[in-house]
């Protein structure tokens, strides 16, 4: 069974699996598109996506795309742990340019759902963690995007030094004290 808990971030939720022990190991319900139907609504996951990750305290992200290729995200970690955040880039949200970080790993199952117009990034806490990313959208090349890590307009604490950063993450630009936001 998955329950749904919202978050500060409006439309997103972190989705707790409830599991099955026994002798052999654990069960546990991955995905189900009638417990996560309505959060979904008329949606379908498109996309699934997998990273690994080899060093603790590497940063991935923020990445997001805009409209009209914005995509609804499901993101587990499948191995280690993650520092997982989102932060709010909705014009017209009541949190706009909030974020919020959640600790996922494979042990606690648990899932972030990340709305349309909101960027989502983590950072590792162990050496080789795995995510699973199931998306409402396409890749789109011309409509994807980013924001920096580091941003001081958002001011995202951060658990580690950063260890790792790609070349794309490092050259997103800081969004400033004029930014509008996404419009969906």
């Amino acid at each position: 069974m998955i329950t749904l808990h919202p978050l500060k971030i409006d439309g997103a939720s972190i989705a707790v699996t409830d599991s099955f022990v026994d002798h052999r190991g654990l069960f546990g319900r991955f995905f189900c598109k009638q417990e996560l139907g309505k959060t979904l609504g008329e949606r379908e996951i498109v996309n699934i996506n997998f990273s690994r990750t080899k060093t603790r305290g590497s940063i991935r992200g923020l990445h997001f795309q805009h409209p009209p290729k914005a995509e609804m995200k499901f993101v587990r970690c499948l191995r280690g742990v993650v520092f997982d955040v989102i932060v709010d880039l909705r014009a017209d949200s009541p949190t706009f340019l909030q974020w919020h970080g959640e600790t996922l790993s494979a042990e606690n199952m648990r899932m972030m759902i990340l709305p349309e117009g909101v960027a989502h990034g983590f950072q590792t806490l162990e050496n080789d963690s795995e995510m699973l990313y199931l998306h409402t959208e396409f890749y789109s090349p011309e409509y994807d995007s980013g924001i920096r890590y580091d941003d001081p307009q958002i001011g995202i604490d951060w658990p580690l030094p950063v260890a790792e950063l790609s070349e794309k993450d490092s050259n997103f630009q800081m969004i400033g004290t004029d930014y509008r936001g996404i419009r969906l």
